[in-house]
């Protein structure tokens, strides 16, 4: 979701005067909501999107009809599955854009060749674009970010009284269990942050992790605080001003990075150059020399390429990020 903002100013800059929505699932509509280059976000239910046995089969009618009736003339489908792909067939738009996967690329009739094994993530939305002849102004992700979230994150900074020292948030999630990486390793590379920087330790958690987050505090102790419950452009807003994210491959992952945050990069199952933090001063660390690196499982008996990420190589990366001070500037 959050690499998908990539197209947004590109295309409010080719049709300055156009109705733009975007369609996306509720969990992650927050990302958009609101956005200056956006006429309107329609967040749904997947469950009512898709016409299968185990949902309301009326529901699911009813949303597709209410898409047909806004007569869109172009349609880009970023998601690329079986649902999304329907989703545009039935949206009867002039022009229907998409990748060419198995069964899903006769929905389409403007069909793009997916690179999605060769390109970054975020860079391979743009292909869509180019497609359709629309020009690339910008490489920029874009969060919706407004000033009340701002100001919640101006309120936690104040709260915070982290002063003159340096914050860094540490995420410990990840959306599969194979991209963990050992909770007692952040322990360890927190307390010798501390003791090496003089930082102060932000803890990032989500829905059903405020047990690890509270364990994780207890642990380090000094100089740590635990990120309060935010929802996802808070907490945009609140890691813009770290100067620091060390974290698994996730979703705070990209955000932070969109918000032009550093971020040191645990990954092992998933491939960095498709789907690592998007833009500069971010480094990245992979455990080498294993056979089974990248191989997209959600879970693995042994989780050898997370387990064999030592706490020196974080903190040498972390330290070389710091020690560099810089964040890419947005030239818009």
């Amino acid at each position: 979701m959050v690499l998908s903002t990539i197209v947004l100013r590109n295309l409010r800059a080719a049709y300055p005067d156009a109705t733009i929505d975007f369609l996306t699932e509720k969990f992650c509509a927050g990302i958009v909501k609101n956005h200056p280059l956006l006429n309107n976000v329609i967040a749904f239910d997947k469950k009512y999107a898709f016409l299968d046995d185990d949902v309301n089969c009326f529901k699911s009618l009813t949303f597709l009809n209410n898409m047909r009736k806004q007569n869109y003339d172009l349609v880009f489908d970023f998601f690329g599955n079986p649902r999304s792909a329907l989703i545009t067939f039935f949206s009867n738009a002039r022009h229907r854009v998409g990748y060419d996967f198995r069964m899903r690329k006769w929905t389409y009739n403007h069909t793009i060749v997916s690179r999605a094994d060769q390109i970054h993530e975020a860079e391979w939305h743009l292909d869509a674009l180019k497609e359709m002849n629309i020009p690339i102004v910008s490489k920029n992700l874009s969060v919706a970010v407004t000033e009340r979230d701002h100001r919640f994150a101006d309120d936690f900074w104040q709260r915070y009284q982290a002063g003159q020292k340096k914050v860094i948030a540490l995420n410990f999630s990840g959306g599969w269990p194979s991209k963990r990486w050992p909770l007692n390793r952040f322990m360890v590379l927190a307390r010798r942050l501390v003791e090496k920087h003089a930082c102060e330790i932000l803890i990032v958690w989500g829905p059903g992790e405020k047990k690890e987050a509270q364990l994780l505090q207890d642990q380090i102790s000094v100089g740590t605080t635990i990120l309060p419950e935010t929802n996802l452009k808070e907490l945009a807003a609140i890691l813009s001003r770290a100067d620091l994210m060390i974290t698994t491959d996730s979703g705070p992952m990209h955000i932070a990075a969109a918000m032009q945050t550093p971020c040191v990069a645990l990954f092992g199952p998933t491939n960095p150059h498709l789907q690592g933090p998007y833009g500069k001063n971010h480094k990245i660390i992979v455990a080498r020399g294993l056979p089974c690196l990248r191989c997209n499982r959600l879970t693995c008996d042994h989780n050898s390429c997370m387990k064999l990420i030592s706490v020196d190589d974080v903190l040498n990366a972390a330290t070389s990020v710091l020690m560099s001070d810089k964040r890419e500037q947005d030239t818009e």
